[in-house]
Protein backbone atom coordinates (compact mmCIF):
# COMPACT_ATOMS: atom_id res chain seq x y z
CA UNK A 1 0.00 0.00 0.00
CA UNK A 2 1.00 3.94 -0.54
CA UNK A 3 1.28 6.18 2.22
CA UNK A 4 1.10 9.82 2.58
CA UNK A 5 1.84 12.22 5.41
CA UNK A 6 -0.80 14.01 4.16
CA UNK A 7 -3.60 11.57 5.40
CA UNK A 8 -2.43 12.99 9.01
CA UNK A 9 -2.58 16.63 8.06
CA UNK A 10 -5.12 19.30 6.80
CA UNK A 11 -5.56 20.27 3.40
CA UNK A 12 -7.06 16.90 1.24
CA UNK A 13 -10.53 17.12 0.14
CA UNK A 14 -12.67 15.21 2.30
CA UNK A 15 -14.23 13.07 -0.29
CA UNK A 16 -10.19 11.59 -1.70
CA UNK A 17 -9.77 10.77 2.16
CA UNK A 18 -13.17 9.12 2.25
CA UNK A 19 -12.68 7.12 -0.77
CA UNK A 20 -8.39 6.65 0.24
CA UNK A 21 -10.07 5.22 3.99
CA UNK A 22 -12.96 2.92 2.50
CA UNK A 23 -10.10 1.04 0.26
CA UNK A 24 -7.52 1.00 3.35
CA UNK A 25 -10.74 -0.69 5.36
CA UNK A 26 -11.13 -3.48 2.65
CA UNK A 27 -7.09 -4.18 3.23
CA UNK A 28 -7.68 -4.29 7.21
CA UNK A 29 -10.66 -6.96 6.75
CA UNK A 30 -8.51 -8.72 4.76
CA UNK A 31 -5.54 -8.20 7.14
CA UNK A 32 -8.07 -8.77 10.38
CA UNK A 33 -9.33 -12.33 7.90
CA UNK A 34 -5.67 -13.41 8.07
CA UNK A 35 -4.69 -12.68 11.94
CA UNK A 36 -1.16 -12.21 11.30
CA UNK A 37 1.34 -13.69 13.58
CA UNK A 38 3.93 -11.75 12.39
CA UNK A 39 4.43 -8.42 10.05
CA UNK A 40 7.50 -7.82 7.46
CA UNK A 41 7.54 -4.61 6.07
CA UNK A 42 9.50 -3.61 3.36
CA UNK A 43 9.19 0.38 3.57
CA UNK A 44 11.82 3.43 2.48
CA UNK A 45 12.86 6.30 4.89
CA UNK A 46 12.47 9.97 4.31
CA UNK A 47 15.96 11.67 5.89
CA UNK A 48 14.23 10.67 9.50
CA UNK A 49 16.08 7.31 10.36
CA UNK A 50 19.37 6.73 6.96
CA UNK A 51 21.58 9.57 6.25
CA UNK A 52 24.32 9.80 3.86
CA UNK A 53 26.47 9.49 6.56
CA UNK A 54 25.97 5.96 6.07
CA UNK A 55 23.38 5.03 3.30
CA UNK A 56 22.99 1.23 2.97
CA UNK A 57 20.58 0.18 -0.39
CA UNK A 58 18.86 -2.28 2.43
CA UNK A 59 18.70 -2.62 6.25
CA UNK A 60 16.87 -5.04 8.80
CA UNK A 61 16.46 -3.77 12.25
CA UNK A 62 16.28 -6.03 15.06
CA UNK A 63 15.09 -3.28 16.80
CA UNK A 64 12.88 0.01 15.75
CA UNK A 65 11.92 3.24 16.86
CA UNK A 66 9.11 4.83 15.59
CA UNK A 67 10.23 8.70 14.94
CA UNK A 68 6.74 9.89 15.33
CA UNK A 69 6.80 11.88 11.72
CA UNK A 70 3.56 13.60 10.80
CA UNK A 71 1.45 12.25 14.22
CA UNK A 72 2.67 8.69 13.69
CA UNK A 73 3.80 6.50 16.84
CA UNK A 74 6.40 7.34 18.43
CA UNK A 75 8.75 5.07 19.99
CA UNK A 76 9.33 1.53 20.48
CA UNK A 77 7.71 -1.10 17.60
CA UNK A 78 6.84 -4.41 18.82
CA UNK A 79 10.06 -5.88 17.08
CA UNK A 80 10.54 -9.74 16.15
CA UNK A 81 14.49 -9.29 17.56
CA UNK A 82 15.52 -12.87 17.45
CA UNK A 83 13.35 -14.08 14.03
CA UNK A 84 14.92 -10.04 12.26
CA UNK A 85 18.42 -11.70 13.29
CA UNK A 86 17.95 -14.94 11.88
CA UNK A 87 16.11 -13.52 9.11
CA UNK A 88 19.67 -11.14 8.46
CA UNK A 89 21.85 -14.41 8.49
CA UNK A 90 19.41 -16.40 5.64
CA UNK A 91 19.26 -13.23 3.51
CA UNK A 92 23.03 -12.80 3.71
CA UNK A 93 23.61 -16.62 2.87
CA UNK A 94 21.33 -16.38 0.07
CA UNK A 95 23.98 -13.95 -1.66
CA UNK A 96 21.73 -10.73 -0.68
CA UNK A 97 24.29 -7.92 0.91
CA UNK A 98 22.27 -6.39 3.74
CA UNK A 99 22.72 -4.46 6.79
CA UNK A 100 21.54 -4.72 10.11
CA UNK A 101 20.49 -2.19 13.37
CA UNK A 102 19.90 -2.96 16.87
CA UNK A 103 18.75 0.48 17.05
CA UNK A 104 16.72 1.49 13.76
CA UNK A 105 14.50 4.81 13.46
CA UNK A 106 12.09 4.33 11.40
CA UNK A 107 9.12 7.26 10.04
CA UNK A 108 5.68 7.44 8.59
CA UNK A 109 6.84 4.50 5.61
CA UNK A 110 7.10 2.03 8.49
CA UNK A 111 4.47 3.33 10.52
CA UNK A 112 1.35 4.36 9.08
CA UNK A 113 0.38 1.49 7.18
CA UNK A 114 0.80 -0.51 10.51
CA UNK A 115 -1.58 2.10 12.16
CA UNK A 116 -4.03 2.29 9.68
CA UNK A 117 -3.95 -1.82 9.18
CA UNK A 118 -3.88 -2.88 12.51
CA UNK A 119 -5.15 0.69 14.42
CA UNK A 120 -1.75 0.44 16.69
CA UNK A 121 2.32 0.21 15.25
CA UNK A 122 2.92 -2.34 17.97
CA UNK A 123 -0.16 -4.06 17.94
CA UNK A 124 1.87 -7.17 15.88
CA UNK A 125 5.37 -8.43 16.05
CA UNK A 126 7.02 -7.07 13.36
CA UNK A 127 10.15 -7.08 11.16
CA UNK A 128 11.11 -4.11 9.41
CA UNK A 129 13.33 -3.73 6.16
CA UNK A 130 14.49 -0.08 5.09
CA UNK A 131 14.44 -0.45 1.02
CA UNK A 132 16.50 3.13 0.21
CA UNK A 133 14.30 4.25 -2.09
CA UNK A 134 15.43 8.55 -2.29
CA UNK A 135 18.50 8.56 -1.24
CA UNK A 136 20.77 8.20 -4.90
CA UNK A 137 22.98 6.57 -6.05
CA UNK A 138 20.41 3.45 -6.16
CA UNK A 139 21.05 -0.24 -7.09
CA UNK A 140 19.45 -1.76 -9.61
CA UNK A 141 15.58 -3.04 -9.04
CA UNK A 142 16.48 -6.59 -9.60
CA UNK A 143 18.31 -6.52 -6.23
CA UNK A 144 15.10 -5.73 -4.60
CA UNK A 145 13.50 -8.51 -6.31
CA UNK A 146 16.81 -10.74 -5.29
CA UNK A 147 15.73 -9.24 -1.48
CA UNK A 148 12.15 -9.86 -1.22
CA UNK A 149 13.21 -13.64 -2.63
CA UNK A 150 15.36 -14.11 0.11
CA UNK A 151 13.20 -12.85 2.89
CA UNK A 152 10.25 -14.99 1.58
CA UNK A 153 11.93 -18.30 1.71
CA UNK A 154 13.37 -17.29 5.22
CA UNK A 155 9.49 -17.14 6.28
CA UNK A 156 8.57 -19.72 4.88
CA UNK A 157 10.63 -21.63 6.99
CA UNK A 158 8.78 -19.87 9.72
CA UNK A 159 5.73 -22.18 11.46
CA UNK A 160 3.53 -18.86 11.49
CA UNK A 161 1.17 -16.80 9.91
CA UNK A 162 3.46 -13.79 8.05
CA UNK A 163 1.78 -11.08 6.66
CA UNK A 164 4.30 -8.90 3.63
CA UNK A 165 3.74 -5.70 3.50
CA UNK A 166 5.14 -2.88 1.23
CA UNK A 167 4.88 0.56 1.47
CA UNK A 168 5.22 3.04 -1.01
CA UNK A 169 3.69 5.34 -3.66
CA UNK A 170 3.95 4.62 -7.16
CA UNK A 171 4.47 7.82 -9.30
CA UNK A 172 5.28 10.90 -7.09
CA UNK A 173 8.14 13.68 -6.72
CA UNK A 174 7.65 15.65 -3.66
CA UNK A 175 10.04 18.39 -2.86
CA UNK A 176 12.43 15.98 -0.97
CA UNK A 177 15.85 17.99 -0.86
CA UNK A 178 18.91 16.06 -2.89
CA UNK A 179 22.84 16.37 -2.09
CA UNK A 180 22.87 18.38 -5.12
CA UNK A 181 20.20 20.75 -4.18
CA UNK A 182 19.99 20.86 -0.19
CA UNK A 183 20.73 24.35 1.46
CA UNK A 184 23.57 24.16 4.28
CA UNK A 185 21.04 23.48 6.89
CA UNK A 186 19.45 20.78 4.93
CA UNK A 187 22.68 19.29 4.16
CA UNK A 188 23.29 18.43 7.90
CA UNK A 189 19.92 16.97 8.08
CA UNK A 190 20.44 14.48 5.13
CA UNK A 191 24.12 13.31 5.68
CA UNK A 192 24.65 13.70 9.63
CA UNK A 193 21.03 13.27 10.94
CA UNK A 194 20.66 16.85 12.36
CA UNK A 195 17.63 16.55 14.46
CA UNK A 196 14.62 18.33 13.75
CA UNK A 197 13.36 20.97 16.12
CA UNK A 198 9.55 21.22 17.37
CA UNK A 199 9.78 24.46 15.14
CA UNK A 200 11.59 22.59 12.26
CA UNK A 201 9.24 19.68 11.83
CA UNK A 202 6.26 21.81 12.29
CA UNK A 203 7.78 24.11 9.14
CA UNK A 204 8.05 20.99 7.26
CA UNK A 205 4.69 20.23 7.77
CA UNK A 206 3.70 23.68 6.18
CA UNK A 207 5.50 23.06 3.65
CA UNK A 208 3.74 19.68 2.81
CA UNK A 209 0.63 21.28 3.04
CA UNK A 210 1.94 24.34 1.02
CA UNK A 211 2.91 22.02 -1.86
CA UNK A 212 0.41 19.61 -1.79
CA UNK A 213 -2.09 22.51 -2.54
CA UNK A 214 -0.22 24.17 -5.14
CA UNK A 215 0.52 21.02 -7.13
CA UNK A 216 -3.45 20.13 -6.86
CA UNK A 217 -4.26 23.32 -8.35
CA UNK A 218 -1.71 23.27 -11.16
CA UNK A 219 1.02 25.65 -10.00
CA UNK A 220 3.58 24.02 -9.08
CA UNK A 221 7.16 22.79 -10.74
CA UNK A 222 7.05 19.30 -9.41
CA UNK A 223 6.72 16.58 -12.11
CA UNK A 224 3.32 15.36 -12.91
CA UNK A 225 1.68 12.12 -11.93
CA UNK A 226 1.83 9.56 -14.39
CA UNK A 227 -1.32 7.07 -14.02
CA UNK A 228 -0.38 5.45 -17.26
CA UNK A 229 2.90 4.50 -16.01
CA UNK A 230 1.21 3.23 -12.86
CA UNK A 231 -1.16 1.41 -14.45
CA UNK A 232 1.72 -0.33 -16.14
CA UNK A 233 3.18 -1.32 -13.38
CA UNK A 234 0.09 -2.43 -11.18
CA UNK A 235 -0.31 -4.57 -14.13
CA UNK A 236 2.97 -6.48 -13.85
CA UNK A 237 2.60 -7.26 -10.18
CA UNK A 238 -1.00 -8.03 -10.79
CA UNK A 239 0.34 -10.78 -13.28
CA UNK A 240 2.91 -11.73 -11.57
CA UNK A 241 5.39 -10.96 -13.73
CA UNK A 242 8.06 -9.53 -11.80
CA UNK A 243 11.31 -10.01 -13.45
CA UNK A 244 9.73 -8.02 -16.46
CA UNK A 245 10.68 -5.05 -13.68
CA UNK A 246 14.63 -6.27 -14.51
CA UNK A 247 14.34 -4.34 -17.31
CA UNK A 248 13.17 -0.81 -15.89
CA UNK A 249 16.20 1.54 -15.28
CA UNK A 250 16.47 3.65 -12.69
CA UNK A 251 16.36 6.78 -15.24
CA UNK A 252 13.65 5.45 -16.78
CA UNK A 253 11.75 5.01 -13.17
CA UNK A 254 12.44 8.72 -12.15
CA UNK A 255 11.67 9.78 -16.06
CA UNK A 256 8.54 8.09 -16.07
CA UNK A 257 7.47 8.28 -12.45
CA UNK A 258 9.23 11.22 -10.61
CA UNK A 259 12.32 11.03 -8.34
CA UNK A 260 10.33 9.15 -5.39
CA UNK A 261 8.36 6.16 -7.59
CA UNK A 262 11.44 4.41 -6.47
CA UNK A 263 8.81 3.44 -3.72
CA UNK A 264 8.02 0.73 -5.69
CA UNK A 265 11.26 -0.89 -4.58
CA UNK A 266 9.11 -2.07 -1.74
CA UNK A 267 6.49 -3.10 -3.61
CA UNK A 268 8.58 -5.40 -5.74
CA UNK A 269 9.91 -6.50 -2.87
CA UNK A 270 7.45 -7.81 -0.73
CA UNK A 271 5.63 -9.23 -3.93
CA UNK A 272 8.80 -11.17 -4.85
CA UNK A 273 9.06 -12.37 -1.13
CA UNK A 274 4.80 -13.18 -1.64
CA UNK A 275 6.06 -15.57 -5.15
CA UNK A 276 8.26 -17.84 -3.32
CA UNK A 277 4.98 -19.05 -2.36
CA UNK A 278 4.01 -20.20 -5.47
CA UNK A 279 1.97 -17.60 -8.23
CA UNK A 280 -0.57 -15.53 -6.42
CA UNK A 281 -3.85 -13.62 -7.08
CA UNK A 282 -4.31 -9.67 -6.21
CA UNK A 283 -7.58 -9.24 -4.77
CA UNK A 284 -8.12 -5.92 -3.66
CA UNK A 285 -7.16 -3.34 -6.32
CA UNK A 286 -7.68 0.08 -5.61
CA UNK A 287 -5.90 2.98 -7.52
CA UNK A 288 -6.19 6.88 -7.12
CA UNK A 289 -4.73 9.64 -9.35
CA UNK A 290 -4.06 11.64 -5.55
CA UNK A 291 -2.96 15.14 -6.83
CA UNK A 292 -3.76 15.92 -3.04
CA UNK A 293 -1.82 13.56 -1.51
CA UNK A 294 0.92 14.29 -4.35
CA UNK A 295 1.26 10.89 -5.46
CA UNK A 296 -0.45 7.87 -7.59
CA UNK A 297 -1.87 6.21 -4.64
CA UNK A 298 -2.44 2.73 -4.59
CA UNK A 299 -3.41 -0.36 -2.53
CA UNK A 300 -3.25 -4.20 -3.30
CA UNK A 301 -3.99 -7.70 -1.55
CA UNK A 302 -2.23 -11.21 -2.15
CA UNK A 303 -2.94 -14.31 -1.23
CA UNK A 304 -1.70 -18.05 -2.93
CA UNK A 305 -3.29 -18.85 -6.24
Amino acid sequence: MSHSPLLNLPGPPRDLLDQVEAAIAQARDFVTDYDPELVVTFAPDHYNGFFYKVMPPFCIGMQANGVGDYGTHAGPLNVAAEIAEQCAKAVLAAGVDVAVSASMDVDHGTVQPLEKLFGSATDRPVLPIFVNAVAVPLGPLHRCRALGTAVGEFVATLDRRVLLLGSGGLSHSPPVPTLATAAPAQLDRIVHGQPMTTEQRQARQTQVIEAAKSFADGSSGLQALNPAWDQRFLDVVDGGHLTDLDQWSNSFITHEGGSSAHEIRTWVAAFAAMATAGPYRTTVRYYKQAADLIAGFAIRTAVPA
